[in-house]
């Protein structure tokens, strides 16, 4: 591998990463290669630098053009395709969180519906569908809470990140606030009272 240390580290550690991840170490590799670089490079630059042979760079290539990881692209003057990275790193996880999803996620959701069509006819059936029932629901809550924040632009998405455990705050003054206009919370207070 012939690149700077913090590339090559960066490169190696990605690679070991996707593994965890459910790709190819070899993927892996050459999307933090491509992610780094300044320039988008062709597959001899991507077989030089890394030290593989070119039919994994091309299946590695081909992987991730699937995942619409990577951006096939031609340079003027040059016949050979190369290949570059979104530059927008929230592009990235949207795209990654996209393609998770139709590939995990919404098969398990289409298993989950399927299932629970069927009538049961024992009990055992029914407590399996009750808790698959309950799956599905967790599940499409949090699809559709995926599906918004999606659809948040860049900046949004970034401010409700650093609100982290703040939300919670933010949903309790809003329940405080609801209260406080349907005067369900005094009504509650007076009946308490008179209880007592």
């Amino acid at each position: 591998m012939d690149l700077p240390p913090a590339t090559a580290a960066f490169v190696l550690h990605f690679g070991e990463m996707g593994s965890r991840w459910g790709i190819n170490r070899t993927v892996g590799q050459i999307y933090a290669l491509l992610f780094l670089s300044q320039r988008p490079l062709n597959a001899d630059e991507i077989v030089a630098s890394l030290g593989f042979s070119r039919s994994n760079v091309s299946m590695g290539l081909k992987e991730l053009e699937t995942w619409r990881l990577v951006r096939l692209q031609h340079l003027p003057g040059d016949r050979r395709e190369h290949f570059s990275t979104p530059e927008d790193v929230w592009q990235i996880v949207r795209i990654l969180a996209e393609e998770r999803r139709k590939r995990e996620i919404d098969p398990t959701l289409s298993l989950l519906r399927d299932v629970l069509m069927q009538k049961p006819s024992t009990e055992a059936e029914r407590h399996a569908q009750a808790r698959m029932h309950s799956l599905h629901d967790v599940i499409s809550l949090l699809t559709g809470w995926a599906n918004d924040v999606q659809g948040l632009p860049d900046e949004r998405l970034i401010a409700l990140l650093k609100m982290g455990g703040r939300v919670a705050k933010v949903l309790e003054a809003t329940d405080r606030f609801q209260q406080i206009v349907t005067g369900k919370g005094r009504r509650k207070k007076t009946a308490e009272k008179k209880d007592a």
